[in-house]
């Protein structure tokens, strides 16, 4: 979690609030990557690809 806290206060004192939406994005990519290897959903995650 402190990778976390680290990116927030970069684009909290930068004022970099344009990366928060890429950031997000890329977080949720991963998640659904790591669900879909290794889930009983895995085969409705790899149609939506």
């Amino acid at each position: 979690m402190d990778f976390l806290k680290d990116i927030w206060n970069f684009l909290k004192n930068r004022k970099k609030w344009w990366l928060a939406p890429v950031i997000i994005v890329l977080l949720l990519l991963g998640v659904i990557i790591v669900l879909g290897g290794a889930s009983a959903i895995a085969p409705f995650i790899y149609t939506l690809f």
